[in-house]
């Protein structure tokens, strides 16, 4: 693909490798996470790190291997025509990276090194729907593999609700300038609705271009997704679209690579990303709640703030995670009313700290369907930006609603007899699922990712 195409180039990290003995790369990332202080992932995780929720990531496969997602990956199978092998050159590149941005869990003593997702609790289901965005076998956006021609996402999409999925994750776009989506995908995409699975997909990255309409985040039902800039300000390219539900960041964000270790990129492909985590740890509290009803929790969660307006009507500001647990708190028919929040728990672990001290998760951000995600070249040097708020006491004009700390992130692997399924890997449909049938015959454009994303290197130590 070319510039024109609106695609984004990866470019690996190769620096910062996941399996340095030393764990210097890994601990920078995490102080890189500048987003989980703009989400307020930290306060959420008092009450919700997304336990038992599982989201599907409709991507180009997600590497199971990596440090920060070990325990947390179920392979689904591969609809592109399995031209492309895991642990090669461009397979799992931009899946692995929205992964690790929905479930990392870290890794090191006290997971205190690499990435820390935003539901670091929850599961992973991969589906590989789509090509790497340089990957040679796709030509002029559309993917021409042997076998990848017909409608994968919507097939991935399906095979994804009927294997345990409680969100779906498609940080993808369509592969033509002008695309208006297929029958298949809006019928897949009905079908995982009336079964209670919530969908989220990037805005788009042609925003001061074309600004098309983006599918699959413009079918009715999907939550929309768009980019915010380190201001918290709308993204220069995120695209401005009446279906944009809600935003989050998506400039500079970093993330685990499959390749090399770690990446940092731009695009709406990762708010996308974020905004599923958030969805998960909702789900995971609140699991009765409709889709429609998490995205409307999701919506009033975004408060506009001051001095930081985003210019779009349709995104105020950027996803709250707090907040939006406590809309979705109002919105549960079985809560009580206002309670108030317990106080933090001595066993709340390090993934209740703050980005900057708890462990974290390392995933690489890669991919954003259809050129939604444009990777940042230059990633040295940058300076986080602590919001002041989420050093001391809550100011929102709303009060916050008691829910029951949770739990401490603790990775064990228990011992298993011989013979036995491997914790890992239990005898679940999600686990060890049938082949997928072949798709309906309609041959349709091929969603890319949307993300481009450059890597990583460790940084000298500043004298003092």
């Amino acid at each position: 693909a070319t510039a024109s195409d609106g695609l984004a180039a990866h470019r690996p990290l190769n620096a910062a490798s996941a399996s340095s003995p030393t764990g210097a790369a890994a601990d920078q990332i995490r102080g890189r996470e500048w987003h989980l202080d703009a989400l307020r992932a930290a306060k959420a995780w008092k009450y919700s790190k997304g336990r038992g929720v599982t989201i599907a990531v409709l991507d180009t496969g997600v590497d199971k291997n990596h440090p920060d997602l070990t325990g947390q990956v179920i392979d689904g199978p591969d609809l592109t025509g399995g031209v492309r092998r895991p642990g090669t050159r461009y397979w799992g590149l931009h899946g692995t990276s929205m992964a690790s941005i929905i479930s990392g869990h870290g890794h090191g003593p006290g997971l205190s090194q690499g990435m820390m997702g935003v539901a670091p609790q929850s599961r992973v289901l991969s589906v590989r729907v789509t090509l790497e965005n340089d990957d040679p076998l796709r030509q002029d956006g559309e993917q021409q593999a042997a076998g990848a021609e017909r409608d994968a996402v919507a097939q991935g999409i399906r095979y994804a609700v009927d294997h345990g999925a409680n969100i779906i994750n498609m940080s993808l776009g369509g592969g033509r300038q002008f695309y208006d989506g297929t029958a298949s995908q809006e019928s897949a995409i009905k079908y995982a609705l009336g079964k209670g699975v919530i969908l989220i997909a990037s805005a788009g990255n042609d925003g001061s271009g074309a600004n098309r309409k983006n599918f699959p985040a413009a079918y009715p039902g999907v939550i929309a997704v768009g980019a915010l800039d380190r201001e918290l300000r709308l993204w220069k390219d995120s695209n401005r679209r009446s279906h944009a539900a809600v935003c989050a960041p998506g400039v500079d964000i970093v993330s685990a690579d499959a390749r090399s270790g770690y990446v940092v990129g731009t695009g709406t492909s990762a708010s996308s990303a974020m905004v599923a985590g958030v969805a998960a740890l909702v789900r995971s509290r609140y699991p009765k709640l409709s889709p429609a009803e998490v995205r409307q929790a999701l919506i009033q969660g975004s408060p506009a703030r001051p001095g930081q307006p985003t210019g779009s009507p349709t995104c105020r500001g950027t996803v709250d995670a707090l907040r939006t647990l406590i809309a979705a708190h109002r919105l549960n028919k079985t809560s009580s009313g206002p309670l108030e929040t317990p106080p933090p728990s001595p066993s709340a672990g390090p993934a209740a700290k703050s980005s900057g001290e708890g462990p974290g998760l390392l995933l690489p951000l890669v991919l954003g369907g259809g050129g939604l995600l444009v990777v940042l070249g230059l990633v040295l040097g940058w300076r986080q930006r602590r919001r002041p708020e989420d050093d001391g006491p809550d100011t929102d004009a709303v009060p916050e609603y008691g829910l029951p700390s949770a739990p401490p992130i603790r990775r064990t692997v228990p011992s298993v007899p011989s013979g036995a399924p491997s914790p890992a890997s239990p005898a679940s449909p999600l686990l060890a699922a049938p082949p997928v049938e072949p798709g309906p015959p309609e041959i349709a454009p091929v969603s890319v990712p949307l993300w481009q994303s450059t890597e990583v290197r460790p940084q000298p130590p500043v004298p003092d």
